[in-house]
């Protein structure tokens, strides 16, 4: 029960911090053209400052932690695989022109702008680790199977994008620095650690300035209420049950569940409006889809 509590109040703070993103975009405080820099400089700066303090604390690099990192690793890859399958099936009676925005949807989640802040409350570093690790496959996932749903994929183009994704170069710099025991300079930690800070305000006030201009009336189409139950019940609950069936650590299995029941990531609207594929649809989706976790994770973390 303290974990649902501790969910819900924090589910109740990314709420009020999306609101203010709603509220000065609104007020065009945040400009669109203002909105995009916030969400550049979240995902290549923010979020791979927030990876590498992930890697910095006190760690005591033991061989049983590498094995949970590495065991992170290999159910990141099992679930990718298994929401790539499970799209075709749960998606196959939805129609053409939204087919393809439900099954990336489910492939790639927000776990980036959403799970780090959540885990990272629930968790605190040790959670952060795991779900770096975790985003390694859903980033080879993004750029290879996920956006040939939009267009052609380009496998030599996919692979550059995927080594120079600032997230996955903190992987690899903050790895380094926890396995080989490298001291940083005090001014440079204290940096890291200040930028790290603001990935739950930025994040949330960013998601929340791209839902600025949607509709109450969103909510009333079916397909996509139909696809926030597979998003965020039907698809964390496949991955709750094998989780427990295997055995995995308690934490990291945790860490896993939750990842699965994130919203619908923000780069399914910005390929489809790049690929010219339903973008509106893609938008809705991500509101609901957001709106909805502030119900379904506090749930689902009572549940675990």
């Amino acid at each position: 029960m303290d974990n649902f509590a501790k969910m819900f109040q924090l589910q109740m703070m990314l709420f009020l911090l999306m609101a203010v993103g709603v509220l000065f975009r609104k007020r065009n405080i945040i400009s669109e053209s203002g909105r995009k820099t916030l969400s550049n400089l979240t995902v290549n700066l923010i979020l791979p400052c927030n990876i590498i303090e992930s890697f910095l604390g006190e760690w005591n690099v033991s061989e049983n932690l590498l094995r949970h990192c590495l065991i992170a690793l290999g159910i990141s890859f099992g679930i990718q695989v298994a929401a790539l399958y499970l799209s075709m099936l749960f998606f196959a009676p939805v129609s053409r022109d939204k087919k393809n925005i439900f099954k990336y949807g489910l492939i790639v989640s927000n776990s980036s702008f959403i799970g780090i802040p959540v885990v990272g409350e629930l968790y605190g570093n040790l959670g952060v680790l795991y779900t770096s690790f975790f985003q390694i496959p859903i980033r080879i996932m993004m750029w290879t199977a996920g956006l040939s749903l939009f267009t052609n994929v380009d496998k030599k183009e996919s692979f550059q994008k995927l080594i120079k994704h600032p997230c996955i170069i903190a992987i690899v710099i903050g790895a380094f620095l926890m396995i080989a025991s490298v001291p940083l300079p005090s001014f440079l930690g204290n940096t890291i650690a200040g930028l790290s800070k603001c990935t739950t305000p930025l994040s949330m006030i960013t998601v929340g300035a791209m839902f600025a201009n949607s509709k109450w009336s969103d909510f009333l189409d079916p397909s996509i209420l139909y696809y926030c139950l597979i998003r965020l019940i039907v698809f964390p609950a496949i991955v709750f049950g094998a989780v427990r069936l295997l055995g995995i650590d308690l934490v990291l299995g945790n860490v896993a569940v939750l990842l699965s029941a994130m919203p619908m990531a923000a780069t399914t609207a910005i390929l489809a409006d790049k690929y010219n594929y339903n973008g509106e649809t893609a938008s809705r989706s991500i509101f609901v889809s957001t709106l909805l976790s502030i119900v379904t994770l506090p749930v689902i973390c009572l549940m675990l």
